[in-house]
């Protein structure tokens, strides 16, 4: 008889015990699964026309103030480049090129998610000169012997450099230019040519040319003298966040970015 409430209180103690562990575990458990969700990031690559750094580096904060979540990491380069690290595997989201041949042949390849592509901006062929240049009035100078270097991106991948060599061929000024031609990577390190002082002349489009103070725009190539300057955008089939890579395509087509975008010199293509 004596044995029987101490093995009721034992077993009372025991209880209580486990009673107030579990709940101690139950309540250290909680903040984390409500803090991961909350500090969950997807990161988008985005691969675009050397052309576009100003404007994309502008928009990248007024993105971000929307979707905190998303982390924008840029590639720029010369677009045929660009079209071959995605042939080749590169993880990238969404692409931006600043002609439609890129595109086309990722398009062709199978490479864009269905529905995606669709042409964001236009722009313009000027012909720039060093700031405080004299000899350089029009494009017909380029064939002057006083400008001995002429800076244009190289035509097989840039296509800055395509556009320009469709003027001077429709100038009937090419042959007498070629060798003066300094090639550069893309239109950025042509713009960089004339800037320095390294060339006399380059060709290179309105948005580069309107980036900095140290050049100034000598003439504007007709429409006429060229392919139409479009910049598609696309997403790609590889990225593995399509919705968030959609996302971001649609407001580069928006209010917010349009006012960037006509700012750095571009003209909004549905305008």
């Amino acid at each position: 008889m004596i044995n029987k409430p101490i093995l009721t209180f034992a077993s009372w103690v025991l209880i209580s015990f486990l009673l107030i562990v579990g709940c101690s575990q139950t309540t250290t458990s909680n903040p984390s699964s409500t803090v991961s969700p909350a500090a969950q990031t997807t990161t988008l690559t985005v691969s675009a026309a050397a052309s576009l750094k100003d404007a994309m580096d502008e928009i990248k904060p007024l993105y971000s103030k929307q979707k905190p979540n998303v982390n924008l990491t840029y590639n720029f380069g010369s677009s045929g480049a660009l079209q071959q690290q995605i042939e080749q595997g590169a993880g990238v989201n969404v692409f931006i090129s600043a002609a439609t041949k890129q595109i086309d042949a990722l398009q062709q390849k199978g490479l864009l998610v269905d529905g995606t592509r669709k042409d964001l901006l236009k722009n313009q062929i000027v012909l720039i000169a060093p700031q405080k240049s004299t000899v350089v009035t029009d494009f017909k100078d380029l064939a002057s012997p006083s400008i001995k270097k002429i800076a244009l991106g190289e035509p097989k991948s840039v296509p800055a450099g395509q556009y320009a060599q469709q003027v001077l061929t429709s100038l009937k000024i090419l042959d007498q230019v070629k060798s003066k031609a300094v090639y550069a990577k893309d239109v950025r390190q042509a713009l960089n040519y004339v800037e320095s002082g390294n060339a006399d002349a380059g060709l290179v489009y309105f948005s580069d040319a309107k980036s900095t103070p140290k050049v100034k725009i000598v003439a504007t190539a007709s429409e006429k003298t060229h392919s139409p300057i479009v910049y598609p955008i696309a997403v790609l089939k590889s990225s593995k966040n399509v919705d968030a890579a959609k996302d971001f395509a649609q407001f580069l087509s928006g209010n917010e970015a349009k006012t960037v975008f006509e700012k750095q010199g571009f003209t909004v293509a549905d305008s």
